[in-house]
């Protein structure tokens, strides 16, 4: 574990000898500087008025938040009131300390904390804790605040029905003199540090600021993302994310010597990952209609079809096939989480080039999901077990829009370049790879909802209260997304599904007027010459809206015949489907026979590519993707 004499600078500074110390003790060339200091609030009236409160029982639950904070605040009372009296009635209400520091805080004051969330102590545990224990529904709510507010946990104690009275009794200040700091950031912006250590959410805004003085924001950015970013903690990487900064790193323990090893251990890595990763981003052309004609994959029938080019038969692809049907995947998800998987490279390629060559298709697909994109957009994403993906921070009033933040870059989204790079390199040349992304109308409806819906109240509820930020929130997303796919052309990919699954709960008129706007910008934002697939599910009365939003094809479900639905779209756009995923538990013969049925349909037409109407169901034999793919390589053939 060593930093192999990089450079590494660290902002800490109540403990910045002691970091100072572990850096180079980690080989690393120390840069500490310490960026803020703790300013007490004069003339705290707030902090007064709540401890007569506390005093006389109009307090139902005390959140403490900091060790430093308890302190101040029994320093400030005591002025004022009794300091028995008010211990005493603290000691008497409940309480929630939120880590070992507050918790030890409290102990000294010979008050035992009532709850004490679990590691990493943030937030989010704080909210558990309540949904768990205590209802706080027509509750007042005491917050004893960091230095600066924590709006996520104000919003998640007022979604809960609880009065909160926040007591800020400290604030966060730059230091005194800010040579040292200043000096720190032009090494930055010069290339001299190659990794950068943040033990604090409010450092990353005192740095921003000292950087914005000198004119150097920008500067001090770029240069960021080109560096190993390591963060504490989930509060800290949070709010790197949201200055638009990546947190490329963060330990499984919240603390100091836990941060400077695995930052030593995985620095080396990471930055050459980084370093190969933007070089093949600025380096690799944008493909536009006259390029890349002479590459083994562009003759391939998945991408003659996307043209609506003759083809000597169908070809055939099929969603989610890499996944739990098949034996080869379950055996690597034993390993490791839904979401570790995701972000593990050589994993994601092995399993879609694994499925691909099993299965015969004509074309895989990286392996990935909707949702990673809203994590660095300010989303809190889980993916729980047995409930799907969650959402804990959802956005359901027109104020929550603006914390969506948009995607400056694809830093924080780099291990699914990297996807693309690896899952490219290995399989073979003429076959195609399909990058994706949702669509802004179901990624916005994930964000709303925060997870599965069936009614989609609370985004329809946005959608027709105000469009303003309904309108707002699709163009982050659109903005987001492009950036998206369009860095996933550029790592490696050769066509594009933008997955609209969601879609299907809509009215045609409420699709033209909220989403179809939004859609024909995306699509348009892609460059020519790469194939969009434009695909939803659930309302076959979309499709021709789909396709006057854009896609070269308009994937479809099973809910309606494919020659009619195709008729519908028009004939100037190739379409992708539409087997039953249900089909597929039937024996071979009814299989056949279903594949039978729609390549009739089709009639032969170009720009007819096989699929399902939605993904492998988790049940199916494996065989019987086999035979579905043999038996629609055998019937096609022209």
């Amino acid at each position: 574990m060593s930093f192999d004499g990089l450079n590494v600078a660290a902002f800490e500074s109540r403990r910045a000898e002691d970091m100072a110390r572990l850096i180079e003790r980690h080989g690393g060339h120390s840069h500490v500087t310490p960026s803020m200091r703790e300013v007490a609030v004069d003339e705290n009236q707030l902090a007064v008025d709540f401890a007569h409160r506390l005093i006389t029982a109009n307090i139902d639950l005390v959140i403490l938040l900091t060790g430093v904070g308890i302190k101040l605040l029994v320093e400030t009372v005591e002025r004022h009131v009794d300091r028995e009296r008010f211990l005493s009635a603290l000691a008497d209400t409940t309480t929630i300390a939120r880590g070992p520091k507050p918790s030890s805080v409290l102990r000294d004051l010979g008050i035992e904390p009532t709850f004490i969330p679990a590691a990493p102590h943030t937030w989010r545990e704080i909210l558990l804790i309540i949904d768990q224990h205590l209802p706080i529904a027509g509750q007042t709510v005491g917050l004893q605040e960091y230095g600066v507010t924590n709006p996520s946990l104000l919003a998640g104690l007022e979604a809960r029905g609880g009065m909160v009275i926040p007591v800020k009794v400290y604030r966060w200040d730059l230091p005194k003199n800010t040579d040292l700091l200043e000096a720190t950031i032009r090494d930055i912006v010069a290339g001299n540090i190659e990794t950068v250590l943040f033990t604090a959410a409010n450092q990353v805004n005192n740095v921003l600021q000292i950087a914005e003085q000198l004119g150097l924001e920008e500067e001090l950015r770029e240069a960021m993302r080109q560096m190993v970013v390591a963060s504490i903690g989930p509060t800290t990487s949070e709010q790197l994310r949201k200055c638009d900064l990546p947190a490329d790193l963060e330990p499984e323990h919240h603390k100091m010597g836990q941060l400077v090893s695995e930052a030593a251990e995985h620095t080396p890595r990471l930055l050459d990952r980084k370093r190969k990763l933007t070089a093949a981003l600025k380096t690799r052309p944008t493909r536009d209609e006259t390029q890349d004609r002479n590459a083994p994959w562009y003759q391939s029938l998945l991408l003659k079809a996307c043209r609506r080019e003759p083809v000597p038969r169908t070809p055939i692809w099929l969603m989610r096939q890499a996944g739990r049907y098949m034996k080869e995947y379950r055996e690597v998800r034993e390993k490791t989480t839904f979401l570790e998987l995701c972000k593990d490279p050589s994993l994601c390629a092995e399993v879609a080039i694994t499925a691909a060559n099993r299965l015969g298709v004509d074309a895989a697909i990286i392996f990935s999901d909707l949702l990673p994109i809203l994590e660095p957009m300010g989303l809190d994403l889980e993916y729980a077990q047995g409930e799907g993906p969650v959402i804990h921070n959802p956005v359901r009033e027109s104020r929550d829009v603006d914390r969506v933040m948009e995607l400056e870059c694809v830093d924080a989204l780099h291990y699914v370049m990297e996807t693309v790079q690896i899952t490219r390199e290995q399989m073979p040349e003429n076959l195609p790879l399909i990058g994706f992304a949702g669509a802004p109308f179901t990624l916005a409806s994930y964000t709303i909802e925060g997870g599965g819906s069936k009614n989609y109240l609370h985004t329809k509820t946005l959608m027709y209260r105000d469009q303003g930020a309904w309108d707002a929130l699709m163009a982050r997303l659109v903005r987001s997304i492009t950036k998206y796919l369009n860095a996933q052309i550029a790592a490696g990919v050769q066509l594009v599904q933008i997955f609209d699954s969601w879609a299907g709960c809509l009215s045609p008129d409420d699709y033209r007027r909220f989403v179809l706007p939004h859609s024909q910008q995306l699509i348009a934002s892609i460059p020519r010459g790469i194939p969009v697939i434009h695909f939803a599910t659930g309302n076959t009365a979309l499709y021709p809206l789909l396709a006057e939003a854009g896609g070269d094809v308009i994937g479809i479900d099973w809910r309606g015949q494919l020659d009619q639905t195709w008729k519908a779209i028009g004939h100037s756009h190739a379409i992708m489907g539409n087997m039953d995923p249900t089909i597929l538990i039937a024996p071979v013969d009814e299989i056949r026979q279903s594949a039978a049925d729609i390549l009739d349909q089709a009639a032969g037409r170009v720009g007819h590519i096989f699929n399902l109407g939605h993904g492998i169901l988790p049940q199916t034999p494996v065989e019987n993707v086999i035979g579905l793919v043999d038996a629609v390589k055998e019937l096609s053939v022209r």
